[in-house]
């Protein structure tokens, strides 16, 4: 299967409908490979913000059929920060499955709409609501907390984190559609923010925006090869896990994405890492299979994933600083890496690239997606 386009918008906080950014970002997909709308067999779409916020709107995938005038099917899911990944997953069974020749993978959050403590609660609503959150384990907290244990067990410090924060603003500042497009952030900066759950720092969070994101599945060959799709879930207790230092889903949905592209880590030339706070990088680090467990913190020392560098991770500035509108997260990875291996993305062009990853989370490690891409 193959990727024939893809589409973005830049992540903001322009307060404009979710379908607006949805609309947007699959325009520039059908352009980018050279489609209509007619050509689409079915639309996936993922969001999670406009039944909460200030639009009230449940019923998207007829607002969608209205908007792109077309009465294919239209498939609405959801999960959470990983809605992007896990719809990507979904429309690649769909094509094997259903006889299909192209899907649009489609998302459109408005998630900055509201007061900031209703806008908090929607992203609280990824997680467990009955009885982790009345003792105060709201997500910043649960990955300190995870992040606590690794230090307890491995070792690690802070340093580790600054040098991710530092790494992903500096790509940021290259990418015309990330929040920090030319505006840097100093190590200084990162070292100073204000301690959010210790020993997480602001700068150690990723940014809410808005955005949408699209990409266009098919079975016709194209410039771009998915090889590998894996996908897991855990529970969404944490402390009900086996392992409270590292996400058993990233490991399976890696292993099951290596396994299908008959690839191995090392073989990955550049990759998107899910970063909703700079200690789920370093952990995923080890997940995905780029470092052995406990030796995160020398491979962000070592280079090797900066630009430049022989594996650069998260070349768009992730999460942390190009920013996290949940569910479109996920699609903008492919977007990344797709152009990547087109060669399209200017100055945070990555060398001679074939083979990339893409990792989306969903929640704290609840539901995990890897994909693979080789560039034909």
């Amino acid at each position: 299967m193959y990727i024939k386009g893809v589409g973005m918008t830049k992540f903001n906080y322009e307060q404009r409908p979710w379908w607006g950014y949805a609309y947007d970002a699959a325009m520039e997909a059908l352009e980018d490979a050279k489609m209509t709308i007619k050509d689409i067999d079915a639309v996936i779409f993922s969001a999670m913000s406009s039944a909460g916020g200030g639009e009230h709107q449940t019923h998207k995938v007829s607002v969608l059929s209205g908007l792109f005038k077309t009465n294919v099917p239209i498939i609405e899911l959801t999960s959470v920060c990983g809605g992007g990944g896990v719809a990507f997953w979904t429309a690649l069974r769909l094509l094997e499955s259903a006889g299909l020749k192209n899907i649009l993978v489609l998302t459109g959050e408005k998630l900055v709409d509201n007061r900031a403590e209703v806008v908090t609660d929607l992203i609280l609503s990824a997680a467990e609501r009955v009885i982790e959150q009345p003792e105060g384990l709201l997500f910043p907290v649960q990955n300190a907390l995870v992040y606590q244990q690794y230090c307890q067990k491995y070792g690690g410090s802070h340093e580790d984190l600054e040098l991710i924060a530092l790494k992903n603003h500096q790509n940021a500042v290259l990418n015309p559609k990330a929040y920090y497009y030319k505006r840097p952030v100093t190590l200084e900066q990162i070292k100073k923010s204000p301690v959010v759950a210790e020993p997480l720092r602001l700068m150690d969070c990723s940014l809410s925006v808005n955005g949408g994101a699209a990409a266009i599945v098919s079975q016709e060959p194209g410039t771009v090869e998915i090889i590998g799709s894996g996908f897991a879930t855990d529970y969404i207790l944490t402390f009900e896990r086996e392992d409270k230092t590292h996400f058993k889903a990233t490991q399976l949905a890696a292993k099951a994405a290596f396994e299908q592209a008959k690839l191995a880590p090392q073989d990955i030339q550049v990759a998107e890492i899910h970063d909703a706070f700079t200690s789920v990088e370093l952990i995923s680090y080890e997940d995905l299979g780029f470092a052995e467990p406990g030796k995160g913190g020398e491979l962000i020392k070592s280079g090797k994933i900066n630009m430049g560098g022989e594996m650069p991770v998260n070349p768009s500035g992730g999460l942390k600083a190009k920013g996290h509108p949940i569910s479109a997260t996920g699609l903008a990875q492919i977007y990344e890496i797709t152009n990547q291996l087109r060669g399209k993305c200017g100055e945070r062009q990555v060398k001679d690239v074939k083979i990339g990853l893409a990792h989306n989370i969903g929640g704290a490690g609840g539901s995990v997606t890897v994909h693979i891409l080789k560039k034909n």
